[in-house]
């Protein structure tokens, strides 16, 4: 089932991740976590579906998302670029893999932190931040998502790698085995995973490595 509903904000959270909140449809249910998939309401572009997570919490009035934009290709995210206020999206069946089963450490590239946003909202408005940790690897230091807000929440288990520039506080280069075993706790009850392929495909090889079970690794399965 389909819905179409109204932008009510839209800006841009860094210089190429756009937070857009819309209408919420009667009904519509989902857990944080969870994505949908979402189109555009313009001609030749309703039925150009593309993935993205809600942002926001379920028991909201409005539903949000982060969605990073690649302004040089001819697609979806850059239509959404030129949207505003009273303009619509089509929103279509939740679906997702990524739900909170306990503390443990949340891995994440680049808008693969968007299943997380919802996640630690919700553990923070349940006082169940606890031990969480993030580790968010990135290229650059302008690319961090909700930086302030995950080191507000998270403080020293708030842990940034970067690739292509070195910055203070910061970590250097590419999530290896050993910087996991450097920073993860030994036996941390769950791994959450959410990146780009190349991305999950490395880390998934080394927490194998470093004999973290299948059952406790908890990932997207786009």
């Amino acid at each position: 089932m389909s819905h179409i509903v109204k932008i009510k904000s839209i800006d841009h959270v860094t210089h190429d991740v756009l937070q857009v909140v819309t209408e919420k449809p009667a009904g519509y249910v989902y857990t944080p976590g969870q994505a949908t998939d979402v189109s555009v309401n313009k001609p030749g572009w309703e039925n150009e579906l593309r993935a993205f997570t809600f942002t926001s919490l379920p028991d909201k009035d409005y539903i949000e998302f982060t969605i990073k934009t690649y302004p040089e290709r001819d697609g979806v995210t850059n239509q959404l670029l030129q949207l505003k206020h009273g303009d619509e999206l089509i929103l279509h069946d939740v679906f997702g893999d990524i739900a909170y089963k306990g503390e443990g450490v949340f891995i994440a590239g680049g808008a693969g932190v968007t299943p997380f946003i919802a996640i630690f909202r919700y553990l923070q408005a349940n006082n169940q931040v606890g031990n969480n940790k993030l580790i968010f690897a990135n290229k650059t230091r302008a690319d961090i998502i909700h930086e302030a807000d995950f080191k507000r929440l998270l403080g020293k288990n708030f842990i940034n790698i970067l690739s292509h520039e070195q910055a203070e506080d910061c970590a250097y280069g590419y999530i290896s085995e050993a910087f996991l075993k450097e920073n993860m706790p030994e036996n941390a009850p769950y791994v959450y995973l959410c990146g780009p392929p190349p991305m999950m495909d490395a880390v998934e090889s080394h927490l194998k490595n470093l004999d973290i079970p299948d059952e406790r690794v908890v990932k997207e399965g786009f």
